[in-house]
Formats: structure tokens, C-alpha cells, sequence
């Protein structure tokens, strides 16, 4: 690993300042060290990546600034969560667990112990694709700038079922699943103090929007907060993964739902999310509108979870991800209703 200088930053204004760049358009354009400064938060994902050879000139830390590591209950408006929150602490504070306990069940998922402990929400959710032809040397794939997508015809077993025709990652984040489904925005401030509120699900790039990046996260650009909007009291929450084990493991397919019932049981609002299935947070839009107006038992929650996997395009590897999506979108929308 090459020499760099650290800076621990004290305010929004002067991390984004000093950030001379994204790490995604680093890493395409192939620049020089002398001219790369990123920004760091946990640093979990970002020491991988300079251990692979990204080697920027300077990491400028982001945890001495203040008011990004709480969480705030704004009333009307929801909750607003900052990016340096742990993973730890996400899946284990109150109000989240309270309100929106997919959000805490993905956080709790994410990574092991001692990960989670250092891991930020922010930082999960801008990390890099985990695709081993995009992290590999030997590789120079599309998404780094190279012309082709080396897991498409490859090794692809853990790769994308849907909008897999360009470049088949998945998107790496977990939280990322479960905050789609309850509908977050993200606040971003840039080095004068403006910001953008984005909903993430727009905030989040595919590959057919920019197959060099995965969000829409611009330079000298910082993710401030997380908003999650106010859900009424009877939304209820569920995040469920499949790893090939149940200890410490990437997701071969993980599940997000939120839904909203109304007193005599009929469901007035479905979210269905899939991760580890599309380089996004893939929304099931077929499922959603078959579950709203109706009334969710073993028959409707199972004929959901196959309008869930329509459209599917599964790779040479990886069609065994279709029953096992299957299987978790049944059980969660079950423990929605239950």
C-alpha cells in the first residue's frame, strides 16, 4: 500500500472541499494518486479497495465531524438518521426498531460483529460493487471503464436475475434493500452548504443509467443524513436474507417489505423489495399491486412471491436465485401480516 496523507475533517464544508473526487470516477479514469483525495468514513469498503491498488494521494476522515452519527425523530416529518451512525447502533436503537424494524433486521444482517461495529450506514450504502471481475487486477471490466462485462458469460452465481444485460453486479448494500422499501431519502451538501434531497430509489444508479457508478453521489458532494418519512402506526417492517451460511456472508438473496393494513386486514400499501437480485434495489412492482386491496393469507403472499420473480432474466449459474426469492418474499410478506 502506498503512503498517503489523512486529514481529519471538521466541518461538511471543508470534507467536501478537500474531496477531490468520487471514488467511482477515480477508478475510470485511471488518474493519477497525485490528483485522487476521498472521502472516509468507517473505511471498511475503501481499505479494501486501496488494498486491491486504488491509491489516493489523501483520505480525509469524516467521524470528527459533528451531528452525522445520531439519530432524530422530527416528527411529522420522521426520522432523520445521520450517515456515521454504526451499523451496530442502527440495528440496535429504539425509535428505529420501533418504526422500522427492516431497517434495523438489515443492519443487524450486515457483516459480522466486529464489522458492524465500525461500519457506517452511509458507507454501506455508497459502497462498491463486490463482483470479483470488478475487484480483480486481472480484469478491466465495464464498470472500471473497460468494454465488456467479463460475469455475464462467466462466473456468475452470485450475480444479477434482472436488468443483468449490461453489467451484472448486484448492489452491494444492505441497508440499501430495507431503506428503499420504507421509502428513505437522502440529504447531500456540497462545499458551499447547498443540498439535495433525493429519494434514494432515484438517488441509486443501474447500469443502464451509468454503468460507471452506482448512485448519483457528485465531487466534492457529502451524504448528511438519511431520511426516513413517517409511517402510520399500523406499516409493519420485514427484512429477511439467505447466505450460503448463516454466520458472517454476503447475501445470495435478501427481502425487504412494508405493509400498511387497514383495521379489517385489507392492505392498503405494499413495498417489496429485492437485494442481491439487480445492480438497484429491485422493486417488485408486479407483487405490490397484487398484494394492495387484498386481503393477505398463505395463497395471496405465495402468488405474490411469483409475480415478484417476473421478468427475471437468470444467468447460466444463478436461476437457483429465483425459488429462493421466491421463498423469502412468501415468509417475509407472511411476518408482515403476522
Amino acid at each position: 500500500m502506498k503512503p498517503f496523507a489523512f486529514v481529519r475533517a471538521q466541518s461538511v464544508a471543508e470534507a467536501a472541499a478537500s474531496a477531490s473526487t468520487t471514488v467511482a470516477a477515480a477508478m475510470v479514469a485511471q488518474s493519477s494518486p497525485s490528483q485522487d483525495k476521498f472521502l472516509k468514513a468507517g473505511g471498511i469498503d475503501l481499505l479494501d479497495l486501496m488494498k486491491e491498488g486504488l491509491a489516493p494521494q489523501g483520505l480525509i476522515d469524516l467521524r470528527q465531524v459533528p451531528h452525522l452519527d445520531g439519530v432524530t425523530d422530527a416528527g411529522a416529518s420522521g426520522v432523520r438518521i445521520g450517515p456515521l451512525l454504526t451499523l451496530a447502533k442502527v440495528s440496535t436503537n429504539d425509535l428505529i426498531q420501533g418504526r422500522y424494524s427492516a431497517l434495523a433486521q438489515a443492519a443487524g444482517a450486515a457483516a459480522s460483529p466486529q464489522i458492524r461495529n465500525v461500519a457506517t450506514l452511509g458507507g454501506n450504502l455508497l459502497q462498491r460493487p463486490r463482483c470479483w471481475y470488478f475487484r480483480s487486477h486481472d480484469f478491466h471490466c465495464l464498470r472500471k471503464g473497460g468494454g465488456h462485462c467479463f460475469a455475464i458469460n462467466g462466473e456468475n452465481q452470485h450475480h444479477a436475475l434482472f436488468d443483468n444485460h449490461v453489467c451484472a453486479i448486484v448492489h452491494p448494500s444492505t441497508v440499501a434493500t430495507a431503506l428503499v422499501a420504507l421509502g428513505a431519502s437522502v440529504e447531500l451538501t456540497n462545499a458551499s452548504g447547498d443540498v439535495r434531497t433525493l429519494l434514494l430509489e432515484n438517488f441509486l444508479l443501474s447500469s443502464t443509467d451509468d454503468v460507471h457508478r452506482e448512485n448519483d453521489l457528485e465531487p466534492q458532494e457529502v451524504l448528511t443524513a438519511v431520511q426516513l418519512p413517517l409511517l402510520s402506526e399500523s406499516t409493519r417492517s420485514v427484512y429477511l436474507k439467505q447466505g450460503e451460511k448463516d454466520s458472517f456472508d454476503w447475501p445470495l438473496a435478501e427481502v425487504a417489505v412494508a405493509i400498511d393494513r387497514a383495521a379489517d386486514g385489507r392492505c392498503l400499501r405494499a413495498a417489496v423489495v429485492l437485494g442481491a437480485a439487480a445492480p438497484v434495489p429491485h422493486r417488485a412492482r408486479a407483487a405490490e399491486a397484487l398484494l394492495e386491496g387484498a386481503h393477505i393469507d398463505e395463497r395471496v403472499a405465495a402468488d405474490a412471491a411469483k409475480r415478484a420473480l417476473e421478468g427475471a432474466t437468470p444467468l447460466a449459474q444463478n436461476a437457483y436465485k429465483i425459488p429462493l426469492f421466491e421463498a423469502l418474499v412468501r415468509r417475509a410478506i407472511l411476518a408482515a401480516v403476522n
